[in-house]
């Protein structure tokens, strides 16, 4: 059973000619061919593939037989088509329906959010990992095609509903993650993914599979440092994709805590406590840090709301905030380049962290648990920790990051990528998709 309890108080495309292979642009990219070269294929598990990629007699690791969905690169940072945002009269006093709840609902009864693997879904799920893994596919190439669930892939397809459109968050226990070697613990991991959403990369390094872990980062320095490389605290907030998934491999000594909150609940709390706060947090007046992560000739931020509505008649409150992108920013507008946050936003932020630290449900990921949560309607956060000394390992969680496209029954986004396979995530030039199996 999971640990549960109040959040912790205060308010802290395709084939070119060349003798290399070819990645073209994506949808409605006008750029030239990305010719990959040695210094992208690190190694087995790295490689990107697709139908987009054509590989020479000297690439011979891999062919073009994957699917077609992973040739399409991430779409990345885009900022909003800014005629869509609305004004904050057009936004609803109250939200209801399943995606409101409040910790009551779930501390006691985890029979509502929590789904231990059965033996026969962990045998099916092993069966599938070793089957992947004698084809030599790489992780890159791995689709709902090539990894066949019939039995748990219902399970997840009923879970991509409720994460999308429900309550918005899963725990899975029992997930045989000290049993199993890295590269095992990556495939059945992905491929649990893969009924949920498409793979996107979650910083500059193409990274599909992520790490939260520390690497011994200076967390001080939040214009260049991404805090998941870490042991700070992460506040209240919500990453750049559509769905995120983390599968805890070690624990750390003590902290590295979860917290949830739904943004529904969130919303409603201000608009009866705050409104002033919730009206600016409505407008395109919040410049978000892109920390360097960024391709030829983009902006260094983009420039959002922090609540915006669905477009195109949907009327949901979608929310996109991480603090620490909006605080590390002092660089340029200290020269005058953007404007500093005013006192009325530095009131708004902490009161958003507040009242999500208020609302939230607290949870412990032991090896083995899988936590998926929507991006779109769910804020999360993260205590600080420590690790245990050497010779122990540190904390190490494997993060994914999900794309859900608009035509595929996603959320409507205001951004001009909404209906894109992979829409969201960090993507720099055209840099191809990896997965290191640690840290790097």
């Amino acid at each position: 059973m999971p640990v549960c309890q109040s959040a912790s108080s205060g308010a802290d495309r395709f084939f070119g000619s060349s003798s290399q292979p070819v990645l073209m642009p994506r949808n409605g990219d006008a750029g030239s061919k990305h010719a990959i070269d040695s210094s992208d294929l690190v190694n087995h598990t790295e490689i990107p593939c697709g139908e987009g990629v054509m590989w020479t007699s000297s690439c011979t690791i891999i062919g073009t037989r994957y699917g077609k969905a992973h040739g399409i690169r991430t779409s990345g940072q885009h900022p909003p088509v800014y005629e869509e945002l609305k004004p904050y009269s057009e936004f609803p006093k109250e939200v209801s329906g399943p995606t409101v709840w409040h910790k009551e609902d779930y501390i006691n009864n985890p029979e509502k959010w929590v789904h231990p693997f059965t033996d026969d879904e962990v045998q099916e799920l092993s069966d599938t990992a070793d089957r992947f893994i004698e084809s030599g596919t790489p992780l890159t190439g791995i689709t709902k095609e090539n990894f066949v669930l019939p039995k748990l892939g219902k399970v997840l397809q009923a879970l991509r509903e409720d994460l999308l459109n429900g309550k918005g968050f899963i725990l899975f226990k029992r997930f045989p993650a000290g049993e199993w070697g890295p590269h095992k613990n990556a495939v059945a991991y992905m491929g649990l993914g893969t009924y949920l959403g498409y793979f996107i990369s979650q910083n500059g390094r193409g990274h599909v599979l992520g790490h939260v872990k520390d690497v011994g980062d200076d967390p001080a320095q939040i214009d260049r440092v991404r805090i998941y490389r870490t042991t700070a605290r992460q506040f209240f907030h919500a990453d750049p994709g559509d769905i995120v998934g983390l599968l805890c491999v070690h624990r750390a000594r003590e902290g590295g805590e979860s917290d949830i909150a739904s943004v529904h609940a969130v919303w409603n709390e201000l608009q009866r406590e705050h409104p002033a706060a919730a009206e600016l947090l409505t407008k395109p007046v919040w410049y978000f840090d892109r920390k360097g992560e960024v391709s030829e000739g983009e902006d260094e931020w983009i420039r959002t709301s922090v609540f915006s509505l669905e477009p195109r008649g949907k009327g949901r409150v979608y929310c996109k905030w991480d603090p620490y992108f909006v605080r590390s920013l002092t660089r340029f507008s200290d020269k005058g380049v953007i404007p500093p946050l005013s006192e009325d936003q530095l009131h708004a932020l902490e009161v958003l962290e507040q009242t999500c630290q208020k609302l939230a449900l607290h949870m412990v990921l032991e090896v083995g648990d899988i936590q998926f949560l929507s991006d779109a309607h769910i804020l999360h956060a993260r205590t600080e920790y420590k690790d245990f000394p050497p010779p122990h390992p540190r904390r190490h969680l494997l993060r994914l990051w999900l794309a859900t496209p608009e035509s595929e029954g996603g959320w409507a986004l205001p951004f001009p990528d909404s209906d894109e396979k992979k829409r969201g995530g960090i993507q720099v030039d055209n840099r191809p998709p990896r997965c290191p199996l640690d840290a790097e």
